[in-house]
């Protein structure tokens, strides 16, 4: 990046001068660069108008899994769930993100149970009494991209696996608490596998959260298992998806020969739940 005088226009794109806008961040993290070797690729920073576009489709999104949650029961076929999401995201001049995605063949992902992520909907699966569902969304709004997931509990399910959909999601909430300037990608991580573990959870390893933007996966990775001070360091319009998948045992997995489909390695429960966030200047925003 070419020098730039506390007078001139930021360098992010936001129309502010630069000393009202990312100087004090910047020196900030000259001084971390410096001493401590941190580095940060700046096109992980997105601009304001590209920020107002990954909400739109963000909030397309959020209202997508609303819909999902009004229509969602036992007796319910998981290609159902697919339709519904395709329809409506068209319907609303979107598309689905997941479909054709490095030859995903389906509009959203649905995992029921042992299945921890991608589960590929069909006309043969049908939803049971007592069984827990993610149903994880990515739609495109005018070249944007918003994703998020949710849990579903399908009438009478165990203690044991309401436990683990409950924990799960305050897995999620606890890891945004963590974002923040200056943070870093590692201070999500540890936090959610402390409260994943002291409830005795394990936490996939993986998988995880990814930047996200103008294309459906981008830097960085965001990992729910590590240590703090570890990763990325977090900065103003920085995006990216969180979402935690909890094991009811084992944390490893296996990917059946449809190459997504996404079990726990000992067939037991997973839950999962994911939003986008955005990095504000003082914390953060949710975006979906």
């Amino acid at each position: 990046m070419n020098k730039i005088n506390r007078n001139d226009f930021c360098w992010c794109g936001s129309e502010k001068k630069y000393k009202k806008c990312h100087m004090e961040s910047d020196m900030r993290l000259k001084i971390l660069s410096d001493e401590v070797g941190y580095e940060i690729p700046k096109e992980v920073i997105k601009t304001e108008e590209e920020i107002e576009g990954i909400r739109k489709a963000s909030k397309l999104t959020r209202e997508i899994l609303d819909m999902v949650g009004e229509r969602i029961k036992v007796g319910v076929t998981t290609e159902e769930i697919n339709t519904w999401v395709h329809e409506y995201t068209v319907e609303h001049n979107a598309y689905p993100a997941p479909l054709g995605y490095c030859g995903y063949p389906k509009s959203t992902c649905v995992s029921i149970n042992e299945v921890v992520c991608h589960g590929i909907p069909d006309e043969n699966t049908v939803l049971k009494d007592g069984d827990i569902v993610n149903v994880d969304v990515t739609t495109i709004v005018d070249g944007y991209y918003g994703d998020a997931s949710r849990m579903y509990i399908m009438g009478n399910a165990s203690e044991e696996a309401k436990n683990l959909v409950k924990v799960a999601k305050e897995c999620l909430d606890i890891g945004i608490k963590q974002v923040k300037p200056f943070a870093t990608i590692g201070d999500i991580a540890y936090e959610v596998q402390k409260h994943a573990e002291e409830n005795g959870y394990s936490v996939v390893y993986e998988f995880g959260g990814h930047g996200i933007g103008r294309e459906f996966h981008e830097e960085p990775f965001v990992s729910h298992v590590g240590n703090k001070g570890e990763g990325m360091i977090l900065l103003p319009n920085m995006t990216f998806t969180i979402e935690p998948m909890l094991n009811l045992g084992v944390p490893e997995v296996r990917i059946l020969d449809d190459e997504w489909t996404t079990l726990t390695k000992d067939g037991k429960l997973s839950a999962q739940w994911e939003h986008t966030v955005r990095v504000t200047e003082n914390g953060v925003e949710i975006l979906t």
